[in-house]
C-alpha cells in the first residue's frame, strides 16, 4: 500500500469511529473542534430531543430564540426554540458523548424573579462500536441549580423509558425548573407546581457549539448576564452522583446532590429558626421510585434515610409530615447550615466517566 493509500485508509477509519460513513466532505466538518463532526452532533441532538411539558399560562410564554451574532442576550422571538450542545467523553472502550438541551427564557417570573433564565437537561449516550446504535445511559434534569432549593435529579435512562429517544421533561411554570417526573414537580421546593401543562411545540434545535467555539452565531454564550457559559463548561454526570444512583433500585430517580432536600413549600412559607428548617429536610438518596408504567398513582413523602422521598407504588397520598413547619433562617448561611448544603465541585468536561 502506498503512503497516500495508507493515509486515506487511516482517515476513513477515523471518520467511521466518529460515526460517519460515506458522507459529503461538508458533513465531516467539526465546527466547534471537540472531536465530533457536525453531522454526528446533529443526529444525536434530534434522536434524543426531549419532550418538554410547559405551563399553558407561563408568564414568560415559551423558551425564546436569541439574536445570532451579538454578544449580549437579546430575544429574537418567543417561539419554543431549544439550544443544544454535544461533546465526547473519554472512556477506555467504546464511545460516549454528553448532550445538553437548554431551554432559555426571556425571564424568570416566579418568586425572586429576574431577567433571562438559563435552564437545561442532559443525557449521557454511548455505543460499543462505530456501527452500533447510540443509546442513552443516564438523564439529568436541573432544578433550582446552585441554590439552597437545588433539587436536580439523575436517573438511569431505562428507569424513565428514555434509552433510544428523548425523555419527557416537566418544566415548572414561572421558575422553569426541570423534572424527570411530573410528581417531582410537586415535591420540589418553593412554589413549583406542574399544573395546566401542555407539550411544547419545538420550533428548532440549534447547536450552540462549545463555550470557546460557538456555532450558528451563538456569541451570547459568553455574556455575564447569565450562567450559560458555566453550564456548558461542566459535565452533569460526575462520578459521585452516578455511583450513588447505581446503589439504588433500578426503579429510582436519584437526587443529584446528596443530603437533605427541603420539603415543598418550606422556602416559600416559613419565616424563622434554622432548627425547624432542618427538621423539614429529607435526608434521602432517592427522589422518586417509578414502579411500573404509571408514576402518578401515589406519592409517599415520608421521611426515610434510605427510601424514596416520593413513591408511586401505592394508591393514596401519604403525608410523613403532619405538622405545619414555620421556619426559614434569617440569613443564607443559616439556611445552608440547616439544609447541610456545602459548596460542591463539579468535574470539567472530558474527564473519564464511570462505566
Amino acid at each position: 500500500m502506498t503512503r497516500r493509500g495508507a493515509f486515506f485508509g487511516f482517515l476513513g477509519a477515523l471518520l467511521l469511529a466518529a460515526g460517519v460513513g460515506a458522507v459529503p466532505a461538508k458533513a465531516q466538518i467539526d465546527s466547534d473542534h471537540d472531536g465530533l463532526n457536525d453531522a454526528v452532533e446533529e443526529r444525536l441532538l434530534l434522536k434524543f430531543e426531549p419532550r418538554f411539558m410547559v405551563g399553558k399560562l407561563d408568564c414568560s410564554t415559551v423558551p425564546a430564540e436569541f439574536k445570532a451574532g451579538v454578544t449580549t442576550p437579546e430575544v429574537e422571538a418567543e417561539n419554543g426554540t431549544i439550544y443544544g450542545q454535544v461533546f465526547p467523553l473519554k472512556i477506555a472502550v467504546g464511545m460516549r458523548a454528553e448532550i445538553h438541551y437548554y431551554h432559555l427564557w426571556r425571564k424568570d417570573c416566579g418568586g425572586h424573579g429576574h431577567p433571562l433564565d438559563t435552564e437545561h437537561v442532559a443525557v449521557l449516550v454511548e455505543r460499543a462500536t462505530a456501527d452500533a446504535d447510540w443509546r442513552a445511559v443516564y438523564w439529568y434534569a436541573g432544578a433550582h441549580e446552585q441554590t439552597v432549593c437545588d433539587v436536580s435529579q439523575i436517573a438511569r435512562a431505562s428507569t424513565i423509558d428514555a434509552e433510544d429517544h428523548g425523555a419527557t421533561v416537566w418544566v415548572s411554570p414561572g421558575k422553569h425548573a426541570s423534572y424527570l417526573n411530573e410528581a417531582l414537580c410537586r415535591g420540589g421546593c418553593g412554589a413549583d407546581r406542574c399544573e395546566k401543562m401542555t407539550e411544547l411545540p419545538v420550533a428548532a434545535v440549534i447547536n450552540l457549539g462549545e463555550a470557546d467555539a460557538p456555532m450558528n452565531g451563538s456569541l451570547f454564550i459568553a455574556s455575564a448576564a447569565w450562567p450559560l457559559r458555566a453550564k456548558m463548561s461542566q459535565s452533569n454526570f460526575p462520578a459521585g452522583p452516578v455511583a450513588r444512583l447505581e446503589t439504588l433500585p433500578v426503579t429510582d430517580v436519584a437526587w443529584f446532590h446528596a443530603g437533605r432536600h427541603p420539603v415543598q413549600g418550606i422556602i416559600a412559607r416559613s419565616s424563622s429558626t434554622e432548627e425547624a428548617l432542618a427538621g423539614g429536610g429529607r435526608n434521602t438518596a432517592s427522589a422518586i421510585s417509578v414502579a411500573g408504567s404509571s408514576t402518578g398513582s401515589a406519592l409517599d413523602t415520608a421521611s426515610e434515610s434510605t427510601g424514596g422521598a416520593l413513591s408511586s407504588a401505592g394508591g393514596a397520598v401519604k403525608k410523613g409530615y403532619r405538622s405545619t413547619i414555620h421556619a426559614l433562617g434569617s440569613s443564607a448561611s443559616h439556611v445552608g447550615k440547616a439544609l447541610g448544603v456545602a459548596p460542591k465541585t463539579t468535574p470539567k468536561k472530558n474527564e473519564e466517566e464511570p462505566r
